[in-house]
């Protein structure tokens, strides 16, 4: 059985620094981003910064790999 943990805002921040520093958003990733948009205890800091990870895959400066 998989246990989700709650990202702390720190940890979000870090998620978003190794995404863009990689340049790929891997299935981990992935997991983690929902996880915390599940939660709705995101601060405006914390939505912001998935925001721009979501318009970065969109324009094609992060890949999504499997």
């Amino acid at each position: 059985m998989m246990t989700q943990t709650l990202l702390t805002q720190s940890s979000i921040a870090e998620l978003v620094f190794q995404v863009y520093h990689s340049g790929l958003l891997t299935p981990t990733h992935r997991r983690q981003l929902q996880t915390a948009l599940l939660n709705d205890r995101l601060t405006e800091e914390d939505q912001t910064a998935i925001n721009r990870l979501l318009h970065a895959v969109r324009r094609g400066w992060l890949k999504v790999v499997d």
